[in-house]
C-alpha cells in the first residue's frame, strides 16, 4: 500500500531516539504532513486522551516509537513501570489507530524479545521458544504483546499494521541520564566526566550536570556532592567502573540507519509481503465516510484464516548481523573521547544477556541494509554529545 507525499503520518515519541530521526527521515523523503506530540500535550497513558488526538487528527499512518525505557538498572528498579507504561501506551495507540481507519501502521520493538538462551543468531521464528532474560522481563512482555497485537489485528481485520525489532540502538537526541540510558551513552557520559574531573573541567562539568541532573545534584551543587553522587555510578578521576564482567556480545545500529529502515518498511513493506501471500490484503476493513470502522463487517474474520495455517513471527529484525564485546566498545568509546585513564568492570553486577546477535536475512530480502559502522557511528555520537552540552 503506497502511501502518499501528503499523507498525515503521525509519529509516537518523535522527539525520542528513533522517533526524532524517523521524522528527519520521513521530511527528507518529501512527507512534510507530519504530526507530533510531547508528553506534556499528550500522554499516550491516557486512554481518552488518545481518543481525542483521533479524534482531532484522524492520521493515515501511524508509526508507534514511544516508549518507557531504560537499562539493566532501570530494569530492575521499575519493574511495574516498565510492564503497564508500554502496555498502556500500545493498547492506546493501536487500537484508535484501528477505530480510526488508520492504513498503515509500524510499531517499534526492541530485540530484548528473544528469549535469553536463543540460538545466536536470532531468527524471527525463535520468539517465545523459551524464557526470557529476568533482568528486561517486563520490558520485554510488553514489546512481545505490541507485536502480537499488530499481528493478530491483520489476520483478524485485515489490517497493514507492521512490528519492526531493532536491536541496541545509539545516536543523535540518545538519553545521557545515567539513571536509567543505555549501555552506550551512559557508558560514554561516564568516561567523559571522569575524563573532565581528571582535566579540572568544572565549567564543562557543570554545564552537563545542568543539562542533566544526577539524582537531583545540578551544577548549581558543592563540588563534594557532585563527587560524591558520581562516585555512586563508578565514575571518579581518571577512573571508570562498569557494571560487569565486559564479555557480553552486543549489536548496536546507528539511531539514523534504524530510521531509514523503519521509513524503508513503512512505504514499501506490506503484512502481505511479509507471509508471502499477495492475495491476503484483499481482506480488509475499509473506513466509513465517518472515519469509523464498521466492526460488524464479518468478512476476513476467524483468527489465523485456517485456509493460511498458522501465521506467526510477521515482525522484522532490524540491525547490522555485526558484534562486539562491552569492553571493546568501551575501548572504541575511550578513544572516541580521547581518555587514557583506566576503565574497570565490576564482575559482582550482572551482565545481562550474554549475547544479543540476530538474524537480518528478512530484512535484507525486503531491501534495506545498514551504512554506519560503530567504528565511526562512536565518533559521530560523541561529536554530537560534546556538541549539546549547553554552557
Amino acid at each position: 500500500m503506497r502511501l502518499e507525499k501528503d499523507a498525515k503520518i503521525y509519529v509516537a515519541g518523535h522527539h525520542g531516539l528513533v522517533g526524532s530521526a524517523i521524522w528527519n527521515n520521513l521530511k527528507q523523503r518529501g512527507y512534510g504532513n507530519l504530526v507530533g506530540r510531547t508528553h506534556r500535550e499528550l500522554d499516550l497513558t491516557d486512554q481518552l486522551a488518545v481518543r481525542r488526538f483521533f479524534d482531532e487528527q484522524q492520521p493515515d499512518a501511524v508509526v508507534l516509537a514511544a516508549a518507557f525505557v531504560g537499562g539493566i538498572m532501570a530494569n530492575s528498579l521499575y519493574r511495574a513501570d516498565f510492564i503497564m507504561m508500554n502496555m498502556k501506551i500500545q493498547c492506546n495507540v493501536i487500537s484508535e489507530a484501528y477505530a480510526h481507519g488508520v492504513k498503515k501502521l509500524l510499531f517499534l520493538g526492541s530485540t530484548c524479545i528473544y528469549p535469553k538462551d536463543a540460538p545466536q543468531p536470532m531468527k524471527e521464528e525463535c520468539l517465545l521458544t523459551s524464557p526470557l532474560e529476568y533482568t528486561n522481563e517486563e520490558y520485554a512482555i510488553a514489546k512481545i504483546a505490541g507485536l502480537k497485537m499488530c499481528e493478530s489485528y491483520n489476520l483478524q481485520y485485515g489490517t497493514n499494521y507492521i512490528a519492526v525489532m531493532p536491536t541496541n540502538l545509539y545516536g543523535p537526541n540518545d538519553n545521557f541520564h545515567l539513571e536509567n540510558s543505555h549501555v552506550m551513552p551512559a557508558m560514554m557520559r561516564k568516561i567523559y566526566l571522569a575524563k573532565l574531573i581528571h582535566e579540572q573541567d568544572w565549567q564543562t562539568i557543570v554545564a552537563d550536570l545542568n543539562q542533566r541532573p544526577v539524582e537531583g545534584i545540578d551544577g548549581r551543587a558543592s563540588r563534594a556532592e557532585v563527587l560524591s553522587v558520581l562516585a555512586k555510578y563508578g565514575i571518579e578521576d581518571n577512573r571508570v567502573t562498569l557494571w560487569g564482567t565486559g564479555t557480553p556480545l552486543r549489536e548496536f545500529l546507528w539511531s539514523e540507519d534504524m530510521a531509514d529502515a523503519s521509513v524503508h518498511v513503512l512505504l514499501n513493506v506490506d503484512f502481505s509481503d511479509i507471509i508471502g501471500i499477495e492475495k491476503y490484503s484483499s481482506v480488509h476493513y475499509g473506513a466509513t465516510t465517518t472515519g469509523a470502522v464498521d466492526r460488524n463487517h464479518s468478512a476476513g474474520r476467524g483468527g489465523a484464516i485456517p485456509s493460511l495455517g498458522e501465521i506467526r513471527n510477521c515482525h522484522i529484525n532490524v540491525g547490522t548481523g555485526k558484534e562486539l564485546t562491552i569492553r571493546q566498545l568501551s575501548e572504541l568509546v575511550a578513544g572516541a573521547v580521547g581518555f587514557d585513564g583506566q576503565v574497570v568492570f565490576d564482575a559482582s553486577k550482572p551482565d545481562g544477556t550474554m549475547r544479543k546477535l540476530i538474524d537480518v536475512t528478512k530484512l535484507h530480502s525486503l531491501g534495506w541494509t545498514h551504512k554506519v559502522e560503530i567504528e565511526d557511528g562512536v565518533k559521530r555520537l560523541f561529536e554530537w554529545y560534546k556538541g549539546n552540552i549547553e554552557s
